[in-house]
Order: C-alpha cells, then structure tokens, then sequence
C-alpha cells in the first residue's frame, strides 16, 4: 500500500457507491457521470494498491479486502463530521449538516407541529443545512446505526439495541371503511365480522403486530400512511389510520371509525439517536426545540367524544 494517505473526496464517493450498491445508482447523489465515478474508485484502488470492489455483469460487490476498508471508511467519516460539528461550535454558532428522518402523515399531527420546529430552528440556527427524510420505521434506524441519519421521530413497534428513544407522545389510531365499503352503511356491526374483512396491513408489522390489533391476516400491504388511505379510501379493504391523517376525509363523510372501543390503539411516538452522539450540539440542540414546541400542543391526540359507531 502507497504511504499516501487517500483524498477524502475519493473516501466519501466510496462510500456513496458503497451504499447506493454501484456506480450508475450513485450518479445522483454524487452529481457525477459514471465514467467519473469510475475514475475516481480507480484511482482510490491504484492509491491503496488493493481491489475494492467487483463491477460488471455481474453486479456490484465488495471485495473481502473492500469489506473491511469499507467499514473504516464509515467510522473514519463519522468521528470527522463529529470534530468538524465539535470545532464549529467552539465558535458559538452551530453549523454543519443535520440529517432529520421522519414516518409520513406527520404533517398533519398537532402534537408535533414538525413545519413550526424547523422553522424556529432555523431561524435560530441559520447555519445550518437541514438534510429531512421521510422514511420507514425499519429505515430510520438503519440510517441511525450508519449514521445517514443524526435523529429520527416516529413510532418503532421493534427497538434496536444500540440506539436511545426518548418518548414524546402517543398518535391515536383508529380502524376506517370508506363510503364505497359495504359495513359503511351498516350500524351494530359485530368485532367477529369486522376481522373477516379484507384488511391493508403494513410491512413493517409483525404478525403477531398483527394479531394485536385484531386480525389474523391482511389482504395487501403497504409501507406508508398514504398508501393505506388510498387501499381504504378504495372500498376495497378497511385498515387503520392515525386519526389526524383521516379526519379530512371523517369530514366529508367519505371515511368512518369501525367499532373504536375494539380495534382503537395508539402508537408511541418518540426520537431515536444513535447511543453516544446525545451531546452533539446539533442533536441536543433540536431535541430541545422538539421539547419546547411539542409541549404547547396535547401530549395525546384526543380522541372524539362521540366516535362514530359502526
């Protein structure tokens, strides 16, 4: 190996090729041409005088030498951006990246006025380039464990060891027909009915998720809220809805609440950081603001006095 030590140009587009799974799929995120790219990993291979990865016909894969460069890269880019973070905040004034990742629907929840946080963010911080993703359960914590994402909010029915959650409120959920569904017009509906109907689950459920909240299988599945308002929405199938996301449509009668004292719950809504990064300043700094804001609004969204009845 070259006594030269590699650019971290070439180590951070590694890297992106690494977790995009090849050259032509790291194109966007890199804002560079393949041949690019290409050049550049040749480049880092001739400095490090080792084979990183196989490409070709056969796809993209590392080497087993690639493996383990890889994996330095990672902890090496990290501790990094921590000093960088750590010497911008010598100076008083925060800056840097923050990679926020958030589930979807949340737009539209009271309890966690997300637009006002970032606002008043930002408008403290103005420094900072804010980085927001809208993603799964399952990859948010993955972004946390690789550090792709610095804080996540969401509700994680399965917790990963290796990361911290700290909770802020719970999002009431309630189970929905649509007026095109034939239950929608009818009233004393029994439970043993209502869980032979064909139900949208998530993907990211378990089946004994599942089971828990009444039905022992669903008929589609889906990996986002708004993919199960449009199934519901569709006569097709019932399934539940956090009830901010559904009132909307509550409104214009063209959703209702099936039998809410049986198949209502909620879902713990809480951040999630990586275990050691809580005392960075950018973290910390949102958390705080997360607590502030989040505090003026109910701590539980309050279910209706009356829910419709099925």
């Amino acid at each position: 190996m070259s006594s030269a030590l590699p650019d971290l140009k070439l180590l951070r587009i590694f890297a992106s090729v690494v977790r995009n799974q090849g050259f032509a799929a790291a194109q966007q995120e890199l804002n560079l041409s393949t041949s690019a790219i290409s050049t550049y990993m040749s480049q880092l291979e001739s400095l490090l005088g080792v084979a990183l990865c196989h490409r070709g016909r056969g796809g993209f894969s590392l080497t087993g030498k690639g493996e383990l460069f890889h994996q330095e890269t990672l902890r090496m880019l990290a501790e990094l951006h921590d000093f960088e973070r750590y010497a911008a905040s010598l100076k008083g004034e925060l800056r840097g990246t923050l990679n926020l990742g958030v589930l979807d629907s949340t737009v539209s929840d009271p309890a966690l006025p997300l637009a006002d946080i970032i606002g008043a963010y930002t408008q403290e911080h103005p420094a900072v380039h804010l980085h927001l993703a809208v993603l799964s359960p399952a990859e948010l914590q993955l972004g946390l464990l690789d550090n792709r994402l610095d804080l996540a909010i969401g509700a994680f029915s399965v917790r990963t060891s290796g990361l911290v959650y700290q909770a802020l409120y719970k999002e009431q959920h309630w189970l929905y027909c649509s007026d095109r569904h034939p239950l929608y017009t009818q009233t004393r509906i029994p439970a043993e009915v209502i869980a032979q109907q064909r139900m949208v689950g998530r993907g990211y459920w378990s089946q004994s998720e599942l089971a828990r909240h009444g039905f022992k299988q669903s008929a589609a599945t889906v990996e986002s809220m708004e993919a199960q308002l449009i199934l519901v929405l569709s006569g097709a199938y019932i399934g539940y809805l956090p009830e901010h996301h559904a009132q909307h449509w509550v409104e214009r009668k063209r959703l209702k609440v099936l039998l809410p004292n049986t198949f209502g719950y909620q879902a713990p809504f809480t951040t999630a950081i990586r275990r050691g990064r809580s005392r960075e300043p950018l973290i910390q700094s949102f958390r705080d603001r997360i607590k502030v804001q989040a505090g003026k609004q109910p701590t539980a969204p309050t279910a209706p006095e009356k829910p419709p009845a099925a």
